[in-house]
Formats: C-alpha cells, structure tokens, sequence
C-alpha cells in the first residue's frame, strides 16, 4: 500500500546534523546529512513508525492534506542550540508493503536448477547457493 505524507523540512546551522524531519502524522521526527538523505531517513521512519501501530493492532493514520499542516507544528528545541535556516513542507512517499516484507526475514523456498557439474564445483567450494543466489539478486535488482 503507497501513500504519500506531508513533512516539515528544516535546513538548520547545525553541520553534523544539516536537515531535520518531522511528520505531523505519525508524530516523530528524524534528521539527515543531506536533503536527499533526509527525505529516505524520513521515509523509513515513517514506514517504521506505521509498522510498529500496525504491530500493536491499531490503526494507521491516514495522510494529512499538506495544505493542512502547519510549520508552526514541528517540535524544534529552540534551546538546543541548532539553528534553523528554513523551514518548508514537502511530501515523502511511502510504501508499507515493499517495507513489511524487507522487515520479514522468513525465507522462502524456490527450486532452482544448475547443471550436475556446477552444483558439483559449489560444493567442493564451499558455497553456499542460497546465499549466493540472494546476494547476486540484490546486486541485479540494485535494492538493499
């Protein structure tokens, strides 16, 4: 299931921590070292914060149209000491299935076939097909 909700985006002062997130949704804040890095930061703690509700048997809330959300909102610390340049609000999406199922470490079986000789080698080598065949598929399909 995709969605897309609304953040607030701050740029602060602040050079070891350059960007902060918070979504108004969900109530949590994270940070990033660079826009897009924080933008994914927020994505994943968005997803983490609806699988956690999901989790519990509650409900997850549904996005909040952006025109709605107020800057005025974000939870900065004015005494922290960090600085905030700008603040602005963006859209972040989101998709709970593609993170349920990376959160799911369960295997699943597929038979694969190899020739005799092949199976033989990897044997002899001591590799492990399974995990082989998982890391070469995360490097073709270029995810994590």
């Amino acid at each position: 299931m995709k969605k897309v909700y609304p953040v607030i985006l701050a740029e602060t002062t602040d050079k070891k921590i350059p960007y902060l997130v918070y979504s108004p949704d969900f109530d949590v804040m994270t940070q990033g070292k660079n826009l897009s890095n924080a933008l994914e930061m927020a994505e994943d703690l968005i997803c983490g914060a609806a699988y956690d509700i999901e989790k519990r048997g509650e409900k997850i809330p549904n996005p909040s149209k952006i025109g709605r959300v107020d800057i005025k909102s974000s939870p900065w610390v004015s005494d922290s000491g960090i600085g905030v340049i700008e603040e602005t609000k963006t859209l972040v999406s989101v998709d709970f299935d593609l993170y349920k199922q990376k959160m799911m470490h369960t295997s699943v079986r597929r038979n694969v076939s190899l020739p005799a000789w092949l199976d033989a080698e990897a044997t002899k080598a001591s590799i492990n097909v399974s995990a082989l065949l998982q890391e070469a598929l995360k490097e073709r399909l270029r995810v994590g």
